[in-house]
């Protein structure tokens, strides 16, 4: 099948969050089912940076706010596969220091950067004369790909392609002011409430969800729980209308990046056979982080700084942890200026206890996966989390609040599920401090008995989480998409 997928980051050009892991692995699996996968996102600064050996493949032509814009498609290729990827240059657009915002601040400009990226790579598999069959877009950035193909391509043969629309967090729609209808060109008698118009404002996110053949989630718990008043963002009446077409699809992980047997920013690689090189690595974690005391367990978070991510919850945490535990912990991150002044406050008054380092760093997130023994993942809520498969991976027990995808891929360690060979980690279900605080201890006291806690190592280590798996879900999902056409 030919498939356009449609993002606004992928690894390793440009990423923010596990949405650019996702959509850097899913076209290298499809690829290696032997199918034919392109995957289009922006021409960013940082891609730029890069110095990526490009070619220009076409130039194209977008409608923007009454104006056209022009563009040019470059192409270049996913390491480790031979598969195409095409950067949309727009200078004025994406030729920015950030991808969304600056210092924290939306781009006021994001509802045309984002429409152009959508328009854009219609105009850019036009361009290059690519027959895509299935168009597959990830979260609001390129939502309007489906309204646009049905309302202004209906009598183009792409028109007739189907359209898959992956929601990897809910929270983020894409709500813009309902004159900006223009912005995005679609005509006003669209702004209504079975379309465009969400309480009182215009969402990409409420049209693509409407117009796609099919939606899906990234994770089957997910996929339920957004159709509550709870996490549904007050979406929860769209997605219960779209029920008999949303479904849920556990992410995979990239084991070709990660991987503690061949990881490159590991010292001492290692495997369920032999992991001494766990150990090397949580030795240099830990002189990394200044800490001492090899023997006492070391808790590993990597997250974005946010709401979200239960950072509130672990900061109120970690003092009646410090003191009841010899636990130490390590944190990499970066977003919500507020969560960061908190988290630097906390590591001024333990030092030796925590340490915190912000920012995007590639080879401190896997030394840190790699050398914890616990990955912390208190999330309020979890569309799916790649966090915990990391660390399952890697033989690094996950603790994790029991919700969406969380609740999907940790199995709770009870004596009866450590005895069957199911038990992958920790699970606790208030998004409290103390049911937090309670869990960690919980763990720590398997922590103490050696062979129990290698048990609970290897049966995370030995489970496969695979983007192939994941890959063969969404062909089955593509292949529904194309018989479907939408409620709008």
């Amino acid at each position: 099948m030919k498939v356009a997928i449609v993002a606004s980051e992928a690894a390793p050009f440009a990423k923010t969050g596990g949405l650019a892991d996702v959509v850097g692995a899913l076209p290298k699996a499809l690829f290696r089912l032997g199918h034919e996968p392109v995957l289009i996102m922006p021409y960013y600064r940082s891609v730029a940076r890069l110095n990526l050996p490009l070619e220009e493949a076409a130039r194209i032509r977008v409608p923007i706010a009454g104006e056209v814009q022009h563009g040019r498609v470059l192409q270049g290729q996913l390491p480790g596969a031979d598969c195409p990827v095409y950067f949309l240059e727009q200078a004025a657009y994406y030729d920015r220091a950030g991808l969304y915002n600056d210092n924290g601040v939306d781009f006021p400009d994001n509802c045309a950067r984002f429409a152009f990226l959508s328009r854009g790579a219609i105009e850019a598999v036009r361009a290059i004369d690519f027959d895509a069959q299935l168009f597959h877009m990830h979260d609001w950035q390129s939502a309007l790909v489906a309204p646009y193909l049905r309302l202004l391509y209906g009598n183009d043969p792409l028109g007739r392609a189907g359209t898959l629309l992956t929601i990897h967090n809910l929270s983020y729609q894409g709500v813009y002011p309902g004159w900006d209808m223009d912005t995005i060109g679609i005509d006003r008698r669209h702004y209504n409430m079975r379309e465009f118009e969400f309480w009182g404002n215009l969402s990409l996110l409420k049209a693509g969800i409407l117009y796609s053949g099919v939606v899906n989630t990234v994770s089957p718990s997910y996929a339920r729980e957004i159709e509550t008043p709870e996490f549904g963002c007050g979406m929860e009446g769209v997605l219960r209308d779209r029920d008999a077409d949303l479904h849920g699809v556990v992410n995979g992980i990239d084991d070709s990046v990660w991987n503690p047997a061949g990881d490159p920013f590991l010292s001492s690689t290692y495997g369920p056979d032999d992991l001494s090189g766990k150990v090397a690595a949580k030795r240099s974690l830990l002189r990394h982080c200044g800490f001492t005391g090899r023997k006492a367990p070391l808790a590993g978070m990597v997250t974005r700084l946010a709401h979200q991510k239960g950072l509130d919850i672990l900061a109120a945490a970690l003092p009646e942890l410090f003191q009841q535990t010899a636990l130490q912990c390590v944190i990499l991150g970066d977003g919500d200026n507020g969560i960061r002044a908190s988290l630097e406050q906390l590591a001024a008054r333990f030092p030796g206890r925590l340490a915190v380092f912000f920012g995007h760093d590639e080879r401190l997130a896997h030394r840190i996966i790699a050398g914890a023994d616990l990955c912390l993942v208190p999330s309020r809520f979890e569309p799916c989390g790649l966090t915990q498969l990391y660390a399952l991976k890697y033989g690094t027990v996950p603790v994790v609040r029991w919700t969406g995808g969380l609740k999907d891929t940790v199995c709770d360690c009870a004596p009866e599920s450590l005895a069957a060979g199911k038990a992958t980690g920790f699970q606790f279900a208030d998004a409290t401090p103390q049911a937090l605080t309670a869990c960690v201890i919980r763990a720590l006291d398997l922590y103490r008995d050696p062979r129990a806690w290698t048990r609970l190592m290897l049966n995370g280590m030995t489970q496969d989480w695979s983007w192939e798996a994941s890959a063969r879900h969404y062909l089955d999902l593509y292949a529904e998409a194309r018989q479907s056409r939408g409620t709008a």
